[in-house]
């Protein structure tokens, strides 16, 4: 009787065993279960932030082209308008130089309409 007792009793225990150790197997499986969901979420999120930055370093690429470009053409636009500024104020030296020839060759004309009207006045 004792030792049907016994037997009985680690009948139950390695049944207890057998129990628990399914229990932890499963409660293994339920974590990994778990952090693969968990590591997945997170995966999402820092392939979006990658993604996200791919795109941003290949608009900081395009908008540095573009300032670059901009920079150039800017340049450009004032060379022009340096040039356009150069030729206007050689033009107006010239307008002052033709001027001053015009007042020159005035009063040469004045002296010499003089000398000949008081060459005219002494031949008479």
């Amino acid at each position: 009787m004792l030792s049907s007792m016994v037997k009985e009793h680690q009948a139950k225990q390695v049944l207890k065993k057998e129990l628990q150790e399914a229990k932890r197997k499963e409660a293994c499986s339920a974590a990994n279960d778990l952090t693969q969901a968990l590591v997945d979420h997170l995966n999402v999120g820092v392939a979006q932030a990658y993604l996200n930055q791919k795109k941003l370093d290949a608009e900081a690429k395009q908008l540095h082209m573009s300032a670059t470009n901009f920079s150039k053409q800017t340049q450009q636009w004032l060379n022009l308008v340096e040039h356009f500024s150069s030729a206007l104020k050689e033009l107006g030296d010239v307008e002052n130089w033709a001027k001053a020839i015009e007042g020159d060759v005035r009063t040469i004309t004045t002296a010499l309409e003089i000398v000949y009207q008081g060459s005219q006045e002494n031949s008479q």
